[in-house]
């Protein structure tokens, strides 16, 4: 992946979703033939000269200070997420990649956690340990090819995953954007850089997403899930990081007590005990 084109590509979509009038600016020149603000434009918000924002847009100021882009993300309205994302693509660090591996007692907790689905996520969405709960409600892992063990993967390459989130779109919108967060971080990632390339190719959707550019991380929320079995519910997830292991999360979906979907949870696990006990 490149840095300098996909910083300059940050910066050209941050600056197409801008107004001059959102931002108390008279329009700049005549008429406009692209959205959003113009390169001046930005420039005289952030207090930089228009020479400057240029090369720095263009991939070619190797120095610019924090300053400088935290002036830049002021002016283009970032959010704390994105404005990391800005920094991280200015100034790319080379980390070494290290094998995924999860910690014998992590899987201890996934099992503890009998009636909560829950599955640890490593770099790139990559699906790392499952507990059984999570095989019946999010997707079999067990059963897939190791390189589909993927949340990714599974959202966009995965005809049931259509099915299975009922805000599809939503559920796409905020993969590609937490992807794009992690391009950031490991710039030189050749297994994200497959994964990217993968998905591009089997999926439309995919690519319009990716050229957004957009960037977000995934810490918590609701997802709307319609499971074949027990129809359709709400779960809550958490995104827990794992100590020790930056690269590594436990995510978890519950359910507020007496609600449906914990109603709905609680009917999947006497389907599994049902299961586990004919087997």
């Amino acid at each position: 992946m490149s840095t300098r084109a996909d910083l300059t590509e940050f910066l050209r979509t941050r600056r197409a979703r801008m107004r001059p009038e959102d931002v108390g600016l008279p329009p700049f020149g005549g008429r406009r033939r692209v959205p959003g603000l113009r390169r001046e434009e930005l420039a005289q918000l952030a207090g930089v000269s228009v020479d400057y924002y240029v090369r720095l847009e263009q991939g070619r100021t190797n120095n610019v200070s924090r300053e400088v882009l935290d002036a830049v993300a002021r002016a283009l309205r970032l959010d704390p997420t994105e404005r990391e994302h800005l920094h991280r693509l200015a100034h790319p660090q080379r980390t070494p990649v290290r094998p995924q591996q999860v910690r014998p007692a992590v899987q201890h907790l996934l099992d503890a956690l009998d009636r909560v689905p829950a599955f640890v996520l490593g770099r790139n969405m990559t699906v790392l340990a499952w507990n059984e709960p999570a095989r019946l409600v999010v997707a079999d892992f067990a059963v897939l090819p190791a390189k589909e063990r993927n949340m990714a993967r599974q959202a966009f390459l995965a005809p049931q995953a259509r099915e299975l989130y009922v805000d599809w779109p939503q559920v796409a919108r905020e993969t590609v954007a937490y992807l794009r967060m992690s391009s950031g971080q490991r710039p030189d990632d050749a297994e994200l850089a497959e994964l990217v390339a993968d998905l591009s190719a089997g999926s439309e959707e995919f690519r319009r997403l990716w050229a957004s550019h957009d960037v977000k991380d995934k810490a918590h929320g609701t997802k709307r899930l319609r499971h074949p079995l027990v129809g359709e519910f709400t779960v809550e997830y958490e995104t827990l990081p794992l100590p020790g292991d930056p690269d590594q999360v436990i995510v978890t979906y519950t359910a507020p007590p007496g609600s449906a979907a914990a109603e709905a949870l609680h009917r999947l696990a006497e389907i599994r005990s049902i299961r586990q006990a004919n087997a």
